[in-house]
């Protein structure tokens, strides 16, 4: 693929091997202010901003992906294969599923289940099954083990709709998944496929069965545990 690709501008050699991906962009941008040294913003076709800097020694990239599978595949695609990006770690918000999961938990996907019909394209003679990588997912669950932060470990479910009419997350629960998003299964398919690897950790920001919920300013700027916790683990990467 060649660079710039249609929807990223950045030079050879601009993005780090890793790529901290969060859903929006802004979050991307606070991280990159607040964690990064010598920072510097490597993209910003349609707002989609990206910067890559220093975290303790370590050069590390961060960009938005935006929302749902169709964005996070276009822009995890260009990252792996126009710009050699080895390592995706989503940094994203959920919805909590299961009993067990509240508001602010860190959840990381071991794998995604989706409704979307995004594995179609590879023409497949049966399910695929999208699966973090197991060196990522066990390097994080270390990580934030040492740092003393709790990480629930299990499936997520990536659906292509935010308002759905089947009202199905009942469904889901019974079958013992954590946390709903709109990214992972996407990204876990690309990073199957390019030969890349990746990882959706999540923070809850809202819980449909309980009632509760975030404002999107605290999604934008308090799930300091979760950015810390992968920033953390791409020192290792």
């Amino acid at each position: 693929m060649n660079i710039p690709t249609p929807h990223i501008t950045a030079k050879p050699g601009d993005f780090a091997p890793t790529v901290l991906m969060s859903g929006d962009p802004l979050r991307a941008k606070v991280i990159a202010q607040r964690y990064l040294e010598n920072a510097r913003l490597v993209n910003e076709v349609r707002g989609m901003l990206a910067y890559t800097g220093d975290y303790k020694g370590r050069t590390v990239s961060v960009m938005g992906s935006g929302m749902g599978m169709p964005s996070i595949g276009i822009y995890s695609y260009e990252l792996y294969m126009g710009y050699g990006v080895k390592n995706i770690i989503r940094i994203g918000s959920a919805g909590g599923i299961a009993e067990d999961v509240e508001l602010y938990d860190i959840v990381a996907g071991m794998a995604a289940c989706t409704n979307s019909g995004y594995a179609m394209q590879y023409g497949l003679p049966g399910t695929y099954a999208p699966i973090a990588d197991y060196g990522l997912l066990r390097r994080t669950v270390d990580v934030a083990e040492e740092m003393g932060v709790p990480v629930k470990v299990g499936n997520l479910l990536s659906s292509d709709t935010f308002y759905d009419d089947a009202d199905s997350l009942g469904l889901w629960k019974k079958m013992g998944v954590l946390a709903i998003e709109m990214e992972a299964a996407a990204l876990y398919m690309n990073a199957a496929r390019t030969g890349g690897r990746a990882l959706a950790i999540c923070t809850i920001s809202d819980c449909p069965f309980k009632g509760t919920s975030t404002s999107a300013g605290e999604r934008q700027n308090a799930f300091h545990r979760m950015m810390e916790v992968a920033l953390e683990t791409a020192l290792g990467l």
